[in-house]
């Protein structure tokens, strides 16, 4: 759908790409941006669109005009809007609790090829963005878990600190190893903890989130 997309822009600009070309330049991207996030750094999605045009043609990105240029951005956040993902259905209510119940919510995640600004929108169709009282993306801050600086500046954003906050997500590197080595308590999302990780509690799904942060602040 991305590179369908790009073909569609590209061409109303008088710009003639074969399709097998875009394709490698999206395999080219793919090196591009493992290079970086293995660095545990990111890059806006607008470098994403120039990886590809510059493995396309060297001097494809710097001759396009803004407007065609914000066309493709638009082409390559797209899709995630038109076939998103599915939700944990106890998410709403689990979150509606706790915020309800005092408690100050953010969001810490890392993106792929799908932006943040196209996350919150995601988050919106599902009624989950007025959840939170900020959300941090790594495409936006240029750092990604596990690393603890991302940790640290959602933490500043919302004025919490770390040993009183919890931390919760699936992956045992990105969220338990990563929330830990920077001082939170981490809630595991999984069916049973995964090997060398060592969250503080594990839930199955969301519902579960409420009454697991509860035995947490008893404990």
């Amino acid at each position: 759908m991305r590179l369908d997309g790009f073909a569609r822009v590209l061409s109303a600009a008088g710009e003639r790409v074969d399709r097998a070309a875009l394709e490698r330049g999206y395999d080219a991207s793919a090196e591009y941006l493992g290079d970086v996030w293995r660095a545990l750094r990111d890059v806006p999605v607008a470098s994403h669109v120039d990886a590809i045009l510059a493995a396309v043609n060297r001097g494809l990105p710097a001759r396009l005009a803004p407007d065609v240029k914000a066309r493709l951005v638009d082409a390559y956040a797209g899709p995630a809007l038109l076939v998103p993902p599915a939700v944990d259905d106890g998410a709403l209510g689990a979150l509606m609790r706790l915020r309800d119940a005092g408690y100050t919510l953010a969001v810490v995640s890392n993106a792929m090829r799908t932006p943040g600004a196209t996350l919150r929108q995601i988050l919106e169709h599902y009624g989950l963005l007025r959840c939170f009282a900020h959300t941090t993306f790594s495409d936006e801050v240029g750092v990604r878990k596990p690393a603890a600086e991302i940790f640290a500046l959602t933490l500043r954003a919302v004025g919490g600190e770390p040993a009183t906050a919890v931390h919760v997500g699936d992956d045992p590197v990105l969220d338990v190893q990563g929330a830990r080595a920077a001082g939170m308590r981490v809630i595991q999302v999984a069916a049973a903890p995964s090997t060398g990780a060592v969250p503080d509690a594990v839930i199955g799904r969301l519902a579960g989130l409420p009454e697991a942060v509860a035995r947490l602040e008893r404990a």
